[in-house]
């Protein structure tokens, strides 16, 4: 019997390997729907002078120029002039553990949909406007070509829904990359996208989109200043 299989073993192995795909597109199309229909759904108006108190606790790190995160280390991300949209799906996520972070969890879970517009209203402030002219950016490097179908060439979110990425910090570019590789960001479009990316990749994304002007900056916090 060695190295052979009966019929009825391969019969058997055959309906499991099945199975366990047709579970796995379920799983990926729920996600997918769940996705798109929240970016469907209606959402609350922001009120940006609302936002101002609900989004007061957040200036506690996001708010502090250079703040890092302890562990794993990488520079808490800057917000403002973000996709107000996009911050609002973010939060989304935090607060259905979708992204995987008890912090922003715990945060996210005292949030009601209208706090949560008002917040990301305050937090945007004025979103990123692309250049007059791209006679002086910097070349694509051949990693990133693909992420500017969808977050510009300039790193500029190409709809509402979709991160600016130009001026953020390197290390929480390439922090979120990991975490959708490794599952802890759950999203059908960038798990498969970063799946194949390799640490030399994931370097010259960051380093590229880090580099871009006008780019996102941290929101004031006036009389406290995080020094290196």
């Amino acid at each position: 019997m060695s190295g052979r299989w009966l019929p009825s073993q391969v019969s058997s192995s055959v309906r499991v390997v099945m199975t366990a795909l047709k579970v796995g597109v379920t799983i990926g199309l729920g996600s997918l729907a769940a996705a798109t229909a929240f970016a469907q759904q209606p959402q609350p108006a922001g009120n940006a002078q609302r936002g101002a108190e609900v989004a007061s606790t957040c200036l506690g790190c996001h708010g502090i120029e250079g703040y890092r995160n302890a562990y794993p280390d990488y520079a808490v991300p800057r917000l403002s002039g973000q996709q107000a949209q996009y911050l609002a799906a973010a939060l989304q996520e935090y607060k259905s553990d979708a992204r995987q972070y008890p912090t922003m969890h715990l945060q996210a879970m005292s949030l009601s949909d209208q706090d949560i517009a008002d917040a990301a209203a305050y937090l945007a402030g004025k979103p990123l406007a692309a250049p007059s002219s791209s006679a002086s950016a910097p070349q694509v490097p051949q990693p990133a070509v693909v992420c500017t179908s969808c977050h510009g060439r300039d790193g500029i979110g190409v709809t509402p829904m979709y991160p600016s990425l130009a001026g953020q910090h390197a290390s929480y570019i390439a922090r979120a990359i990991q975490e959708y590789q490794t599952g802890y960001r759950k999203n059908p479009i960038m798990n498969g996208m970063v799946a194949s990316l390799k640490p030399a990749d994931i370097t010259a994304i960051a380093d590229y989109f880090s580099s871009l002007k006008p780019g996102l900056h941290t929101e004031s916090r006036p009389f406290f200043r995080w020094t290196r």
